[in-house]
């Protein structure tokens, strides 16, 4: 770790308070504790038709102290860090532990499961960026996106973030790990036509690199060109249809399948895929699997929010469930053992079993090209799916015309065995690494 930026430094300091709180807890009786310290720092500039909007830095900390009384447990908070501040932080969560019910499952995740090999992934890459620079980058982005078509009538603004992370874990087992991040983004808004007839849309780019950034001006363009695409929509006539999810849509679908599969929904049997390991839920070409060990990787770590090492492993393999994701409180109301899932899955990796995004539209005779997703119509219960939806409509393998004021329904268990096609166009963007989906039917509800 390099310490010319005081990362290095300033973790110690957060490593040398949970250690204290550690020492405080253990001193009041607790028979287990945990504590996890955090401190961001992030600057972030919003301009709109060429003006200055808003800048915004921020300087946040935390630090969170929980500690079990066999299996009692109880949690406090506090973001001072004054010394009297900490010691009554404990004392808060020493006296609601006392007063809780007994929780067979809780307690910290298992000694044994505790990661030895602690590494970083190449994901602390601060931008040396003042609030001056970062106006520049925004207004280069706007005005880019302005200048490039003459249907672009107004501007919901451009933005431009940076943001740096720092944290540090650690419980009586004896565990300690310190993490840190940046993530930089840019992105657009505009907005095509006039009156009746206008269309938003945008673009960003999101990377831990500032050099993994695309260029200010090229995001504009695509905010330009995907707001006048939009111009002049159709609906459709109700009826049942192959569905294309573009890749920045497609994500989540999995992350449905995500919420499906996770501890909290299994134990409470609210999901529609209780008791679902090992049951063939995809074709047998699908697949998923998480690696927390990918290089700037937007969730690489080498352990979980519990100090469980985490591990590369499959998710579906052949189309089959293969395992849940868990955390060890989930895991012990299931009987199970946890996935080093605590905090959520790391970088996920949806195989390919088709061409880049061109060749899925030229290969389909006639359907939907979804861009836009809207509302919140999915049941985790039944896995009935139901959401409006816009974007374009697809026939001999080209695209027509926009389409909008549409439905799209179906349940995400029928949805995920139709999957025909999942694309090479991978978006970036997120730690869910998946290329364009096309469903081989769907339910199309318009005029």
């Amino acid at each position: 770790m390099p310490a010319r930026d005081g990362s290095v430094a300033r973790l110690g300091v957060l490593s040398d308070i949970a250690r204290q709180l550690l020492d405080r807890a253990r001193a009041a009786g607790a028979t287990q504790a945990e504590v996890s310290c955090s401190q961001e720092h992030g600057l972030n500039v919003n301009v709109r038709m060429g003006a200055v909007e808003t800048v915004e830095s921020t300087r946040d900390r935390g630090i969170a102290v929980t500690v079990y009384f066999g299996k009692r447990k109880g949690s406090a908070s506090t973001a001072d860090l004054r010394e009297e501040s900490l010691a009554s932080t404990v004392e808060q969560a020493c006296a609601i532990a006392r007063h809780t019910e007994d929780d067979a499952a809780s307690g910290l995740a298992d000694p044994e499961l505790m990661a030895r090999e602690l590494r970083e992934f190449d994901g602390w890459h601060p931008w040396d960026m003042d609030a001056d620079r970062a106006i520049d980058f925004a207004l280069a982005c706007e005005n880019a996106g302005r200048e490039s078509d003459a249907r672009i009538e107004n501007s919901d603004g451009a933005s431009v973030g940076s943001s740096e992370s720092l944290g540090v874990y650690a419980n009586s087992h004896g565990f300690l790990g310190a993490e840190r991040s940046t993530q930089h983004t840019i992105g657009c808004a505009l907005i095509a036509g006039r009156g009746d007839q206008m269309q938003r849309d945008g673009w960003y780019t999101t990377a831990i690199s500032a050099n993994d950034l695309e260029a200010a001006a090229l995001v504009g363009r695509r905010a330009a060109e995907r707001a006048a695409s939009r111009l002049q929509p159709r609906s459709l006539p109700t009826g049942e249809v192959p569905v294309l999810f573009a890749s920045e849509i497609a994500r989540s679908l999995i992350g449905h399948l995500l919420g499906a599969v996770s501890g909290g929904a299994l134990y409470r049997r609210a999901s529609f895929l209780v008791d679902s390991v090992g049951t063939q839920l995809f074709p047998d070409w699908f697949s998923i699997d998480e690696d927390p060990f990918m290089p700037r990787g937007f969730r690489s770590a080498s352990f979980d929010s519990e100090g469980v090492a985490t591990r590369a492993s499959s998710l579906i393999g052949g189309g089959v469930l293969q395992r849940y994701v868990l955390g060890s409180y989930s895991a012990r109301k299931l009987g199970l053992q946890t996935t080093a899932n605590a905090g959520g899955v790391h970088n996920l990796r949806i195989a390919s079993n088709a061409g880049d995004f061109d060749s899925m539209v030229r290969g389909l005779k006639r359907g939907l090209l979804v861009t836009e997703l809207m509302g919140q119509g999915v049941n985790a219960v039944t896995g009935d799916y139901s959401r409006g939806a816009a974007g374009f409509w697809i026939e001999d393998g080209e695209v027509k015309f926009p389409v909008d004021g549409i439905t799209i329904a179906g349940n995400l268990k029928k949805m995920f065995a139709a999957i025909e096609a999942v694309g090479t166009d991978i978006d970036p963007r997120s730690h869910i690494r998946c290329g364009s989906i096309l469903v081989g039917r769907m339910t199309v509800a318009g005029e």
